[in-house]
């Protein structure tokens, strides 16, 4: 039996709202890229310049597969615990504030606080810009590798890496280091316009939900449908920057973005920067209420929220 001196911070240590961001984040982050795998790789396909049949088609959809077990869980943790860490650090500066309580259509009552709703939106702006730029450290390697097998470049992760390593007796450490981190530029200035757009709507479309209940948090469930209506609201306006990461990241030589910009212009027109729009939308809001759905039913839990 554990006596109660061990116990006290062994359950202080399970509490903790970091642990809970950092294992909520990683459990959400797995569970949309394996299940949604095959629709992202169709999305790689349609946007790659070598074409949709020539990347690969409709076959070997899970080619890459490996780089996302690996990459999926720390990423989604990063961002989980930078968010929340910024987002908990307002509310605790923002504790003086006064509550007001009011009634919702069914006569329950639910404390609302006077912080401005503006200035809640932009802390969740920085707090999702900021855990963007953690997470990617972990998913513009991910991702490059990820890509390159989707697209038929390589049969698998492991050898689009292996192809990326070998480069060092060659070109030298340097440029491994920045083929890995090819499309960093793209990526963060693809995310940061997207979670700016989907994290600010999650949180006020929560905050209705609970004006409407009365309760202190959403369940899992309601979490998710929230998440995929916010989720493909951002995914079709980001859309062309989606493309352009994704044509930067597969360049057989590195390119400067406003170099890729115009040849895509040159060769295909403005219509190619809305290609793949259909599955990117569609994986993205499917992705959104997996994502934030199991994140919210994961810190739910962890926290001591019982759903109803």
């Amino acid at each position: 039996m554990l006596d109660s001196s061990r116990a006290q911070p062994l359950q202080a240590w399970v509490e903790s709202p970091y642990l809970r961001s950092l294992i909520a984040g990683g459990l959400a982050g797995t569970t949309v890229d394996l299940s949604l795998y095959p629709l992202d790789t169709l999305k790689t396909r349609l946007q790659s310049a070598s074409g949709f049949a020539a990347s690969g088609g409709f076959n070997g959809i899970y080619r890459g597969v490996g780089s996302a077990i690996v990459g999926s869980a720390p990423g989604a943790a990063l961002f989980f615990i930078t968010y929340d860490t910024i987002k908990r650090t307002f509310t605790q500066s923002q504790s003086l504030a006064t509550t007001t309580v009011r009634y919702n259509a069914e006569g329950k009552p639910y404390k609302e606080d006077a912080r401005d709703s503006g200035t809640e939106a932009l802390v969740h702006m920085a707090a999702a810009s900021a855990g963007e730029v953690a997470a990617c450290a972990v998913r513009v390697p991910t991702e490059v590798i990820k890509q390159r097998a989707q697209a038929s470049q390589h049969p698998s992760s492991l050898s689009a890496l292996t192809f990326i390593l070998r480069q060092r007796h060659t070109h030298g450490l340097a440029h491994v280091w920045m083929e890995l981190y090819r499309g960093w530029s793209i990526t963060i200035i693809r995310e940061v316009p997207f979670t700016v757009i989907q994290f600010p709507l999650w949180e006020a479309l929560k905050k209705w939900r609970m004006s409407r209940t009365g309760r202190s948090e959403v369940t899992g469930l309601e979490g998710g449908l929230l998440g995929s209506v916010a989720g493909a609201v951002a995914a079709g306006v980001t859309t062309p920057l989606d493309v352009l990461k994704t044509r930067m990241m597969l360049a057989r030589e590195k390119q400067p973005m406003m170099q890729m910009l115009a040849s895509i212009m040159r060769e295909s027109g403005p219509r190619a920067f809305f290609a793949g729009m259909g599955p990117r939308v569609g994986w993205i809001s499917v992705g959104g209420a997996i994502f934030l759905g199991s994140y919210q039913w994961a810190s739910n839990a962890l926290g001591g929220v019982v759903e109803e």
